[in-house]
């Protein structure tokens, strides 16, 4: 257990480090009203804080630096014990009551108002379709030459895609196709739907009629992206700006992270609540050196999406971790 005097000590490391990037000395401590001590009293607890793992010392200089267990506590700290004034947040406040927004065009604004206010990379990860199943599919005309198809998984998801109708076919015609479609897919995986399509609903239109071939591939091409996971990255080149990334090859690796979407196992949809990813927490290499903040949205039962920022370990916490919740908290209501 740490006492008072070293909890404050070390919060005070931690978020002078995250505002000036440069170690922290003791002298530097003693001249701050909010730590009435001795500059050998301030050594004495750096020197403890350092022996039990909270700071590391740098080589190029007396100061100390955050090392990951710091910052566990710190971010352990602030969510027991910060309060939050959410009337900062009113750029995204303001986002979410505009009625004209899409949905999905809201959730990209958002993520990247996110990492403006935070300049870090921000990410918005919707969930996997591949263990829904179909509930149905609807059809809604809209002109002779366009129509909207819409997919309903059993979990409450709605997906819908634009489907133009080629000369020739006449919507009931396509009717037949969806009711054909309904009958067949119905509580199958969304992840089966192209094989489905392609294997066993275009053979049986085709012996009828060779138009029905090209309306299946409509529908087919429509919907081949459905079960991949579906994300938006905003602000990736946030990380050039970062002191801990000058090195041509750390920031070549964490760019190659970035773009693989095996980072996107990190920041996975789970309902689990807020997860922060400290360093060597995270299991890719190349991030080592960054903090992974996750927040679940709730978009239907046992259904989540994600929102992530993602930076240095020498993050502003206190800033990102509230913003983060604030902003999964508004796209989970627009989704009732």
């Amino acid at each position: 257990m740490l006492s008072e005097r070293q909890i404050i000590i070390l919060i005070t490391i931690i978020e002078e480090f995250v505002k000036t990037a440069e170690p922290i000395g003791s002298r530097t401590l003693s001249k701050m009203e909010h730590l009435p001590y001795s500059p050998a009293t301030i050594r004495n607890e750096m020197a403890d804080l350092e022996e039990m793992g909270y700071l590391e010392k740098t080589h190029s200089s007396s100061g100390r630096v955050p090392s990951e267990k710091g910052y566990r506590f710190y971010v352990d700290y602030i969510q027991e014990y910060s309060d939050v004034d959410t009337t900062e947040f009113s750029p995204i406040s303001e986002l979410f009551t505009k009625k004209n927004l899409e949905r999905e065009e809201a959730i990209k604004e958002a993520v990247k108002i996110l990492s403006e206010i935070t300049n870090y990379t921000s990410i918005v990860l919707g969930p996997n379709a591949n263990q829904s199943r179909v509930k149905k599919f609807e059809f809604v005309p809209l002109s002779e030459k366009n129509a909207v198809l819409v997919l309903i998984t059993d979990r409450g998801h709605v997906e819908s895609r634009n489907l133009v109708i080629q000369d020739g076919i006449n919507i009931k015609e396509v009717e037949k196709v969806i009711h054909l479609m309904n009958e067949t897919l119905v509580n199958c995986l969304v992840s089966e739907i192209p094989e489905k399509l392609n294997y066993e609903i275009k053979p049986y239109f085709k012996q009828f009629m060779n138009y029905y071939e090209k309306l299946i591939d409509s529908i087919l091409e429509a919907f081949s992206t459905l079960a991949n996971d579906k994300y938006y990255l905003s602000g990736r080149s946030n990380i050039f700006y970062q002191p801990e990334f000058q090195d041509i090859n750390k920031l070549h690796k964490l760019m190659l992270a970035l773009e693989d979407k095996q980072m996107l196992k990190i920041v996975q949809a789970n309902e689990r609540g807020l997860q922060v990813r400290i360093g060597q927490e995270n299991h890719i290499d190349a991030m080592r050196n960054c903090t992974v903040i996750t927040v679940p949205y709730k978009i239907a039962q046992d259904e989540y999406g994600t929102i992530a920022v993602v930076g240095p370990t020498r993050m502003e916490y206190s800033k990102v971790i509230p913003l983060l919740e604030y902003i999964a908290k508004n796209i989970s209501q627009l989704y009732k």
